[in-house]
């Protein structure tokens, strides 16, 4: 595990800047505090830092083959590599490592850009073919690991975060406004795109080809198959064989020369993965759970149930409402975008509690996307059902009066806002709203037409555009049809919080419910035997039922749950409303003033809960200070002094 950068000059094929990619490494020193390494090669320049956890004494970057003629920067685990290890040996490679990086570079010479289809396991990484003059890059299937690259005056510039690009000259952190509403409607972008004019990312399951013209090739190497087997099976073999994978996947994933552990917040998904740990290590595993002094937002009594369950030895932390504020720049920092779910703060102390005790853990991370776990997917499938009735019966005319009324002033904020959700409140003729709209967006298009200034509307896209190139791509059932797009957009955006958050304490994070031979067995799972009634991860629930108590795998689902809402009143809301309508804020000219003061106003007398729309628009003001203004003031409140630092030196540019 590591953050990598690079160079690679296309244009004059003049000699990588090596003081550039030096500066480019620092900024990801907290993905790797335990060794660097660069390689200027011409006009190629290869830099990492390493965070050590496999073949402690000889798996130094950047690694190269026998003849030194490819070269690489790994970022990742390859979980399978023993076994290709033993393969490329018998093929007649040989090795000067025990890392799993090492294979990777062999595959690479076997089997050339097809060399991703035989790696299990979480990667992004960039080769050097130095013979062919050439940059080949990937990303794992799922889109566990990030890269993120730009082209500026004849440069190609790679990293594992953001802020490392920014540091190469001539690379400003500028607004790219045209992903404005998609970022307004979820609150992260979910195509190439970033909120950084000219920075992109490597698309999940993605191959990157960079010749020395400057011309890239991207090629989609793996996608998810959403078929139903083909014979018809008993429920009984999906719930045995899930249980068979799922062990794999864990075995598979205590793979480490460093203390490991699990993130363990309590629920069905982490406990099932501590529950597995423990298991196969057969002794007790460390578990780390985070929480709030409010009650009523604390999973820590469940954590505890489940941790003396399993014999494991437990730490845990309490997030104050301090402590939540104060951490929300660092955040947003290590993030490189807005932060997009309030958890990701909890997420934050967790790792920085661990990172006393570990260096690895294991998170619950992908089961809900995988085996319909939100309650959003059987809901939708119920309620799509009966706006067919709805829609067979009633006048479209009617069906829009009706909308309306849910949307007076009226009803109060929490009945609205359950109406809204029902076919009652939705149109049902428009996916946008049935689904994005209902569960996703912050800000619909008819909201955003309202806050944005006219100019702004007329230079963007639509906020759905992206996600619907995948809806419209999936097939199957109504369910599988959710999964896969989901899949394809929103759990990206979960994974890269879970890697920024992990990495921002120098933790490695592995998710062994997205190990890619479970998820494609659970995308063949029969939606009929996924879902019972509003309750998913059916198959989960049974194929766990001897390791955990029937209290845990059948609670009700909390969601990592935060006290933002409780939060935003009295002093700390006038604060937040004034922030957003600073001069320094308005002169951005996105929005209307008008528009965010009625914002708060509706929030202060509860007609309406604007607690997530609040959320999008402070962290976006907080990103544009931070990166944009390059603010520094702002930065290490919460303890993160490096990250202050670091920005400094950044915005010597």
């Amino acid at each position: 595990m590591c953050g990598i950068c690079g160079i690679f000059n296309y244009r004059d094929g003049q000699r990588a800047n090596e003081a550039a990619l030096l500066e480019m490494n620092q900024q990801l020193v907290h993905r790797g505090p335990d060794d660097a390494g660069t390689l200027v090669s011409d006009r190629t320049g290869l830099a990492m830092r390493r965070l050590s956890i496999i073949d402690l004494k000889t798996g130094h970057q950047p690694l190269c083959n026998e003849d030194g003629s490819i070269w690489i920067v790994f970022n990742g685990e390859i979980y399978n590599h023993a076994e290709l290890r033993q393969k490329l040996i018998a093929r007649g490679h040989t090795y000067r490592t025990h890392s799993d990086t090492e294979s990777v570079v062999h595959l690479y010479e076997e089997y050339g850009s097809d060399c991703v289809d035989h790696l299990r396991g979480m990667f992004a990484f960039a080769i050097w073919d130095k013979p062919r003059h050439m940059i080949f890059a990937a990303r794992d299937r799922l889109g566990i690991k990030p890269f993120y690259y730009c082209q500026r005056d004849g440069a190609f510039v790679f990293g594992s975060e953001i802020k490392a690009l920014l540091a190469y000259p001539g690379i400003r952190p500028e607004f790219n406004t045209g992903v404005l509403p998609e970022y307004l409607a979820f609150g992260y972008v979910s195509s190439e795109e970033t909120l950084f004019s000219g920075v992109r990312k490597l698309p999940a399951g993605h191959t990157l080809r960079l010749g020395e013209n400057g011309e890239i090739a991207i090629r989609r190497y793996w996608d998810l198959s959403v078929a139903d087997d083909s014979e018809p099976r008993p429920r009984s073999y999906y719930v045995n064989r899930y249980r068979e994978l799922l062990e794999d996947a864990v075995s598979s994933h205590l793979m480490s020369d460093v203390p490991l552990g699990v993130f363990l917040s309590g629920g069905l998904d982490s406990s099932a993965v501590a529950a597995l740990a423990s298991k196969s290590r057969q002794e007790p595993v460390q578990t780390f759970s985070v929480g709030y002094a409010e009650q009523a937002y604390s999973e820590l009594p469940y954590a505890k149930i489940v941790s003396d369950h399993i014999g494991s030895r437990h730490q845990e932390i309490l997030v104050t409402r301090r402590q939540f504020f104060d951490s929300l720049p660092d955040v947003i920092w290590h993030e490189d975008e807005p932060v997009c779910w309030p958890s990701s703060i909890a997420l934050y102390h967790l790792a920085k509690l661990s990172r006393d005790y570990v260096t690895v853990v294991l998170t619950g991370e992908g089961s809900d996307e995988t085996l319909a776990g939100y309650t959003r997917y059987p809901w939708t499938v119920w309620n799509a059902r009966m706006d067919a009735v709805y829609r067979s019966i009633i006048p479209s005319g009617m069906r829009a009066l009706v909308r309306d009324q849910i949307q007076s002033e009226k009803l109060g904020a929490t009945l609205r806002r359950k109406l809204e959700h029902t076919c009652l409140g939705r149109d049902g003729a428009s996916w946008n709203s049935f689904y994005f709209d209902n569960f996703y967006s912050a800000f619909s298009a008819a909201e955003q037409a309202q806050l944005l200034r006219p100019e702004l509307q007329r230079d963007t896209v639509s906020a759905y555009s992206h996600s619907m190139m995948y809806w419209e791509r999936s097939s199957g059932t109504l369910l599988k049809r959710l999964l896969y797009t989901d899949i394809s957009t929103y759990l990206v955006e979960l994974l890269m919080k879970q890697d920024q958050m992990s990495m921002a304490a120098s933790i490695e994070s592995r998710v062994p419910f997205l190990d890619h031979p479970l998820v494609e067995f659970a995308a063949r799972i029969p939606s009929s035997y996924a879902v019972k009634g509003l309750e998913g991860k059916s198959i989960l629930k049974s194929a766990v039922e001897d390791l955990l108590p029937h209290s845990i795998i059948y609670r009700k689902k909390m969601g990592f749950p935060t006290p933002w809402l409780g939060w935003l009143v009295g002093e700390q809301l006038q604060e937040l409303e004034d922030l957003l309508l600073e001069p320094r804020s308005m002169q951005r000219n996105l929005f209307r003033p008008e528009a965010i003061r009625r914002l708060f106003a509706e929030h202060r007398t509860r007609t309406r809960d604007n607690s997530n729309r609040i959320w999008r628009l402070l962290n976006l003001e907080l990103w544009f200070r931070i990166f944009v203004d390059r603010d520094s003031s702002l930065l290490g409140k919460s303890g993160g002094s490096r990250v202050s630092t670091t920005l400094s030196v950044s915005s010597a540019h």
